[in-house]
């Protein structure tokens, strides 16, 4: 069976049969009973069990997650407050924390309906005039718009409209901070700004934080053909992007986030994964992973999505060798958009392990 069709079957199996093992035979990869002497176990490799796999996060942050345990066993917010103000205002990293932080009182509210996420409320009456209160909000109400109602209908507008004023609060209460626009990068998609009044609050974030990768994903988005540009118009924005990146920005990464965008769910065209524009995306990928910082935040998230298109493509070494830099942590795209972060990486990385081993590769043979 070509390679493609096989993937996606093993991913609508995933959540049904669980783990897989693979091998070579006859020139191909096919399915094995775990156990079986043939199995491959990508336990040898050091990688975590399916269950132990964090979600949270697309790479470690330990006084994050040190906190964020902090504050929702107490549930009180002055912890998560101490660590906002203690985190440099046009870094990637408080950017990801403020997601986080958003992220956990809404899935708290989620799961207890009226209760959850108690301490951000109290965080906001107590301290109103608290930049990092005020950001978390406003990415709180982001999140539950698109968490608790459908695009385009009314209650998803009106969210995101009181989600637009505590961002504006926000930006008053910490005038160099690139966050509260970042977080109107996504209000902005949601209500459908004119390109106009897009590119006023884009020209407020670069000229904060004119590299930031977090950013530039968010306004890649917006251009998508999905939500108010084209394809032709998200590929202009990431290769310009890119082109203009500086040696060691993750920026050159970007080309391969506008493929995905814009990569159909079923792929038909056979050797689709070989074909210029994607090999030439991964390629810039790659270069950018290579040259980054290795303590960059958003390394991880560059590396998670290479993961997708390597296992697609059938590279099988250098699969893995992103995933033994990645693994513990799956908070990332392309996992997150599944409904099981966790199975949906398990499902690749299995992959992966299965096709290194099936052309010759073991755990003396990977270096890291």
């Amino acid at each position: 069976m070509e390679i493609l069709w096989f993937l996606i079957a093993m991913g609508m199996l995933a959540a049904i049969i669980g783990p897989y093992v693979m091998r070579r035979r006859r020139g191909g990869i096919y399915q094995v009973a775990p156990g079986s002497p043939d199995a491959a176990d990508p336990q040898t490799y050091g990688f975590l069990r399916q269950e132990e796999l964090d979600i949270r996060l697309p790479g470690p942050d330990q006084d994050l997650l040190d906190v964020l345990d902090v504050v929702q066993r107490t549930q009180d917010w002055r912890a998560a407050a101490q660590l906002l103000a203690g985190t440099a205002r046009d870094g990637e990293v408080r950017w990801q924390r403020v997601q986080a932080f958003a992220g956990a009182a809404s899935l708290e509210l989620q799961e207890k309906p009226g209760v959850g996420g108690a301490w951000l409320r109290a965080w906001r009456a107590e301290s109103p005039k608290d930049a990092g209160g005020a950001q978390v909000h406003a990415e709180f109400l982001v999140q539950q718009a698109w968490r608790s109602s459908a695009p385009g209908t009314d209650d998803f507008r009106i969210i995101l409209e009181e989600a637009r004023t505590v961002a504006e609060g926000a930006a008053l209460l910490a005038p160099g901070d690139p966050v509260p626009y970042i977080v109107e990068l996504a209000i902005a998609r949601g209500l459908g700004y004119p390109h106009e009044r897009f590119d006023q609050v884009w020209a407020k974030v670069i000229d904060r934080a004119p590299e930031h990768m977090g950013a530039h994903l968010a306004a890649l988005r917006y251009w998508s053909e999905k939500w108010h540009g084209s394809r032709e118009e998200a590929d202009h924005f990431a290769t310009t992007a890119a082109a203009r990146a500086p040696h060691g920005s993750l920026l050159a990464a970007l080309p391969l986030f506008a493929v995905y965008e814009h990569m159909p769910d079923l792929v038909m065209v056979q050797g689709f994964y070989q074909t210029a524009v994607v090999s030439k995306a991964m390629d810039g990928a790659l270069y950018a992973v290579h040259s980054a910082r290795a303590d960059d935040p958003m390394l991880a998230h560059a590396r998670h999505l290479l993961v997708l298109f390597l296992v697609r493509s059938q590279r099988w070494a250098e699969a893995m060798s992103q995933l033994v830099r990645v693994d513990g942590h799956v908070g990332a795209v392309p996992w997150t958009e599944s409904s099981d972060p966790a199975a949906e990486y398990t499902v690749y990385r299995n992959l992966a392990v299965a096709g290194y081993e099936a052309n010759g590769g073991s755990p003396a043979t990977l270096s890291n």
